[in-house]
């Protein structure tokens, strides 16, 4: 084995391949800082087109890539939610070096990533995007004891028919093609974490959810508006979009709602 290898059986440029396309973002603009953070199974790209926006609005923004996702799906075998947290915590620390406020937005299981930085950190707002208030697959409950046993016999499990509204968007999406049955054991203790934390959030939030989400319940949106201490709080329910709300036909509205918000927050702190 070559010193300083971090694995016997993977080159250099296998452990540092991402997928082309899928690389973390930062655009610097003002003193108000967005940490934009993408889903299970997905990549930065998903946030892009939003990172881009807020960019042009005068906001920073930051993309990072959650640990083990974009590359190889086998790399999220290896993952736990407090990986996933520290990668969202390593951002926000990033954007505290060059900004006075900082915001997380999170998509799917990237806003259950900001709102445990919303619940124990100094953010000036955040924003949810498609988050599950419950794991998106109800079996998974009977299965979380038994889950790392039965990754073993069956790594993965297949995502089904995507839903999004834009066949375009569809085609040209990067995410991994399947579950792995490890990870997806701990995202549903991660989400069981935020929600045991929704009260300490008191920040504002926007809460932005499609009624045609086949990924996360509509319903879960609606549940997180009640749950969360905050008194400051706004919704965003779409029509059309399917899950990945930041790419499919009503991106325009999410983008603009979520920089008006942001530029609110903004405001405030000055």
């Amino acid at each position: 084995m070559k010193s300083g290898s971090a694995h016997p059986n993977r080159s250099t440029e296998e452990q540092l391949a991402i997928l082309s396309g899928a690389e973390p973002f930062f655009f610097r603009a003002g003193r108000t800082g967005c940490l934009l953070l993408h889903g299970f199974t997905g990549t930065p790209f998903e946030m892009r087109g939003l990172g881009e926006h807020l960019a042009g609005a005068g906001l920073t923004a930051l993309g990072p890539r959650l640990f083990a996702h974009a590359t190889r799906q086998e790399d999220l075998t290896r993952a736990r939610w407090q990986d996933w947290l520290a990668s969202a915590e390593d951002g926000y620390h990033l954007l505290s070096g060059c900004c006075d406020a900082i915001i997380p937005i999170g998509l799917s299981m990237g806003g259950v990533l900001a709102l445990l930085l919303a619940s124990a950190s100094p953010v000036a707002g955040a924003v949810t995007l498609s988050t599950p208030l419950h794991p998106p697959d109800r079996r998974m409950r009977p299965l979380r004891p038994v889950a790392p046993i039965v990754s073993k016999l069956r790594r993965f499990a297949d995502k089904g028919p995507a839903d999004f509204d834009d066949p375009a968007a569809a085609s040209t999406h990067l995410e991994y093609p399947q579950y792995p049955i490890r990870a997806a054991a701990e995202l549903y203790d991660l989400i069981l974490e935020m929600r045991k934390h929704l009260v300490e959030v008191r920040c504002p939030v926007l809460v932005v959810h499609s009624r045609r989400d086949r990924s996360v319940r509509f319903s879960d949106g609606e549940a997180l508006m009640a749950k969360l201490g905050s008194q400051d709080k706004q919704s965003l329910w779409l029509e059309h979009s399917g899950h990945v709300v930041t790419r499919d036909t009503e991106l325009r509205a999410v983008f603009e709602a979520v920089a008006a918000f942001v530029q609110r927050l903004a405001r405030s702190t000055r």
